[in-house]
């Protein structure tokens, strides 16, 4: 835990280093997240930013284990509210569905359970100095995932590791 806490405080110290904001206009990002609420999933990211403000991202998981396989996908609309040096600070929202093979001790056999969520979250995307191309994100925010266990609220804390590592082309 030290060693990670170190790790994120050493890239926000050299993300926070003098230089201009980053514009991402028009440039496609692609990179790992882990994000679901309902399910732990390693997923592959993909973000676009249409104009300065915007940005739109599509995210996928598959894991096809045997009696313990997953699927889910989510949808993010960010809008960039202010930037700073190296770094953009934005608001949004994101929508997910989920499914998990589980194993129904009544009934001794696995049974697919399907999730769906919807997240209200303010993040951040920063970038080191003279490597304008990739990007960490960090998110905080509440949601809501309703399915087959029924409904939850949660709050949300995604760190670099989880909220996502994107290398924009």
């Amino acid at each position: 835990m030290r060693i990670m806490g170190l790790l994120v405080s050493s890239l926000i110290i050299l993300a926070s280093q003098k230089a201009g904001a980053v514009d991402l206009t028009n440039r496609l990002g692609l990179g790992l997240s882990q994000q679901m609420g309902a399910v732990d999933l390693p997923m592959i990211t993909a973000h676009y930013y249409p104009n300065p403000r915007f940005a739109l991202s599509m995210a996928l998981g598959i894991d096809t284990k045997k009696d313990d396989s997953k699927f889910g996908v989510l949808g993010k609309l960010r809008r960039v509210v202010f930037t700073e040096n190296q770094m953009n600070f934005y608001m949004g929202g994101s929508a997910g569905y989920s499914t998990h093979e589980e194993f129904n001790t009544t009934t001794s056999r696995f049974e697919d359970k399907n999730n769906f969520e919807i997240n209200a979250i303010i993040g951040g995307e920063f970038f080191f100095t003279g490597l304008d191309s990739l990007a960490f994100m960090f998110e905080t925010g509440i949601g809501v995932i309703t399915g087959d266990g029924g409904s939850r609220f949660r709050t949300i804390a995604n760190h670099p590791f989880s909220a996502g590592i994107v290398f924009y082309f």
